[in-house]
C-alpha cells in the first residue's frame, strides 16, 4: 500500500459515495486506475465494506456506555463472545488485555435500556461481573488513520 492508496482510503472515509472520477481528481490518477486500486484494496481486505453513517440519537438511541465484562476462570471466551453478539444493544465488542476480558459498546434509548442490557450481560454463563462507564458526549469515533504510524501527521487531530 502506497501514499496514493492511503489517499484513496482517506477520500473514501470522507465520502464513501464518491465516484471513481471524483476520487481520481482528488488523488491525481485516471478513473480506471482508481477503480483498479480500489478493487485491489477490497480484494486484500483493506476496504471491508461501505456503510451509511447514522446518528444514533435520530433513531432513539440517546445513551451509550462502555461496559467491561469480567469472566470467571472457567468461562469459555468464544461462548461468552457468541452470547454477547446475540444482544442487540451491543454495538461493538473488543477482547482486551487487562482486568476485563471484553469491553463492549452499548447503545440504548435510556437508563432502563442500559440496566436491561447490563442485566442480560450478567446472566451470560461465565460472566462474573461488569463495570460500566456512561458516555456523556462523543467528540469523535470511528477514526482510523490511513497514514502509517511512523509518518508525520499531515493535519492536526480534531479538537
Amino acid at each position: 500500500m502506497d501514499v496514493v492508496d492511503r489517499a484513496i482510503i482517506d477520500a473514501l472515509r470522507a465520502n464513501a459515495r464518491s465516484t471513481f472520477a471524483e476520487l481520481a481528481r482528488e488523488v491525481g490518477l485516471s478513473a480506471p486506475a482508481v477503480h483498479e486500486r480500489v478493487g485491489k484494496l477490497e480484494a486484500a481486505g483493506v476496504i471491508t465494506g461501505y456503510h451509511a453513517a447514522i446518528a444514533p440519537e435520530s433513531l432513539g438511541y440517546s445513551m451509550s456506555a462502555l461496559v467491561g465484562v469480567f469472566m470467571s476462570d472457567t468461562a469459555d471466551e468464544d461462548e461468552v463472545a457468541n452470547k454477547i453478539a446475540a444482544l442487540a444493544a451491543i454495538e461493538d465488542c473488543w477482547f482486551v488485555a487487562g482486568e476485563e476480558s471484553f469491553v463492549v459498546k452499548v447503545r440504548v434509548p435510556d437508563v432502563s435500556g442500559l440496566e436491561r442490557t447490563i442485566r442480560a450481560l450478567s446472566k451470560i454463563p461465565g460472566v462474573s461481573r461488569t463495570r460500566s462507564t456512561v458516555v456523556l458526549s462523543t467528540r469523535f469515533e470511528g477514526r482510523v488513520q490511513a497514514a502509517k504510524p511512523s509518518e508525520p501527521e499531515l493535519s492536526p487531530a480534531p479538537s
